[in-house]
């Protein structure tokens, strides 16, 4: 991928075009916004398999559905069987006949997909069943650390995945804090904040703050975000690769560090702190990674009750009540 700059400014523009649609401009931000209202899509988690699966195969699997939020847990992600010779799914019949012309693939074989904002599906992890007890696929230490800033209200996290180049890591952060420190003393929040339309639900403290994550590619906890970063950028050429995180944990784009500016770090940062005029959020850009939280009860406590997510471009009319932005929880 060689044109990040060019499709986040074309997908910015549809959401602007889309956005006068709208009956009530929303001046939330966009990264506060998707923290409160957009629901992560799910994981999908395929498992491929021939005659069906031993005992132990299917306690292994249920382990890991279990953790799920389609089986009463709290990852966003789906657990599907696919027969072989049986599957009527032509998308998964294409994955196995792709996967199937592979050295070492071994039955019963999982495949994870991530859906894009487009609705198209990416793998970005494989291999055979016995390793997803030791492959980290729900949770990790960085996963954990990057809910966790989100929930005490850093506006975007950028993820850095680390190359094998040193001064190449330090220039790339360098420039990242350097203009992510400027960008958070001159950007201003949208005016109009807790108006009618532009309501806050939570006590996340609201404020503009961006911080950067390190991702060691070595690292054995963190396979799954090292093989999606790769994925999207497999020409990177030992580059570090920076993934803007913001809501509950959407990675707006991939992007190698030959192709970062302060434009682009600018243009990025504006765009997921202006008002989110598009509510809906299969119109905006980016893709949601796999995280194991419960955002609702992070927001909301126990028993609070989550805003509706806007499923069409049309908001109804609110009644006006006055709202103080919450000072929030202590870091």
């Amino acid at each position: 991928m060689t044109t990040h700059r060019f499709w986040i400014q074309a997908s910015m523009a549809a959401v602007i075009a889309i956005s006068s649609t709208v009956a009530i401009a929303c001046n939330v931000p966009v990264f506060r916004y998707a923290l409160e209202r957009w629901r992560p899509d799910l994981c999908q988690v395929i498992v491929f398999h021939a005659e069906g699966l031993t005992t132990e195969q299917e306690q292994e699997l249920q382990t890991l559905g279990k953790a799920t939020i389609a089986q009463g847990g709290i990852a966003n992600a789906e657990i599907i069987q696919s027969k072989i010779g049986s599957e009527t799914d032509r998308g998964r019949k294409e994955l196995w006949e792709a996967l199937s012309r592979q050295p070492n693939v071994r039955l019963p074989f999982v495949v994870m997909r991530t859906s894009l904002g487009t609705g198209e599906l990416v793998t970005h992890w494989s291999g055979p069943l016995q390793e997803v007890s030791k492959a980290h696929l729900v949770d990790s230490p960085i996963r954990r650390e990057l809910a966790r800033r989100l929930l005490v209200g850093d506006s975007v996290v950028w993820l850095m995945l680390k190359s094998d180049d040193a001064s190449k890591n330090k220039a790339t952060r360098d420039l990242l804090a350097t203009e992510l420190e400027r960008l958070g003393k001159t950007l201003k929040l949208p005016d109009g904040i807790g108006l009618p339309g532009s309501e806050l639900y939570s006590e996340v403290p609201l404020f503009l703050k961006f911080t950067i994550l390190e991702l060691d590619p070595k690292d054995p906890a963190e396979q799954l975000l090292v093989r999606l970063m790769s994925g999207f950028e497999k020409d990177a050429n030992n580059e570090p690769l920076l993934a803007p995180v913001f809501g509950r944990g959407r990675a707006l784009e991939v992007i190698s560090a030959k192709q970062l500016n302060a434009g682009l770090i600018e243009d990025l940062t504006m765009f997921l702190c202006g008002a989110c005029s598009c509510q809906v959020k299969e119109r905006n850009p980016g893709f949601d990674l796999l995280l194991a939280t419960n955002w609702n009860s992070e927001l909301y406590g126990e028993d609070g009750e989550a805003p509706p997510p806007v499923a069409s471009l049309e908001r109804t009319p609110t009644k006006p009540t006055p709202l103080t932005i919450p000072p929030g929880r202590k870091r």
